[in-house]
């Protein structure tokens, strides 16, 4: 993690977009600025001595917020209402994406698919991976990654039916 991070407390709060809502905390104007002002779009960090790695989200005020999902609230140890710490640097590899095992055996099995996948864009690759990943059993890991390479292929988008 690098060595200048930028401090600060938020109260947790619902909010996030509409089809997904969940916690989120505002980031004031002065850490956007101190992490490298609007350029900076992903962190690395803490929260409340818990690694994480988020994106900025923007609001309109210029203020920007961290989406916080249902797995990292409860490793945490955190929920709505909740004052909570966060330690923040600019993420130095913003375009890594973690993708799961299975998926980068399916995308190095079927090249038409790799094509398509490195042509999404690097939220939409986040996405597909979290789909993946979210899933808790294998069957439906292995459904999720062949429908996603079925579609890549016939040059659909990731989550539309054909």
């Amino acid at each position: 993690m690098p060595d200048s991070l930028v401090f600060f407390e938020a109260v947790l709060e619902p909010g996030g977009p509409s089809f997904m809502p969940m916690p989120i905390a505002i980031v004031p104007r002065s850490v956007v600025e101190a992490l490298g002002g609007p350029a900076v779009r992903r962190v690395v960090g803490q929260l409340n001595g818990h690694p994480i790695r988020l994106g900025l989200q923007p609001i309109r005020t210029g203020e920007r917020y961290l989406m916080l999902n249902k797995e990292l609230c409860k490793t945490a140890g955190v929920q709505l209402g909740q004052c909570v710490r966060f330690h923040l640097a600019p993420d130095p590899t913003p375009e890594y994406i973690e993708l799961p095992a299975e998926l980068e055996e399916g995308l190095a099995a079927w090249p038409e698919a790799q094509e398509s996948f490195e042509k999404l864009t690097g939220s939409m690759k986040r996405a597909v991976a979290n789909h993946i990943t979210e899933a808790k059993r294998t069957e439906t890991r292995t459904a999720r990654i062949m429908q996603l390479l079925e579609r890549l292929v016939r040059g659909g988008h990731p989550f539309r039916k054909l």
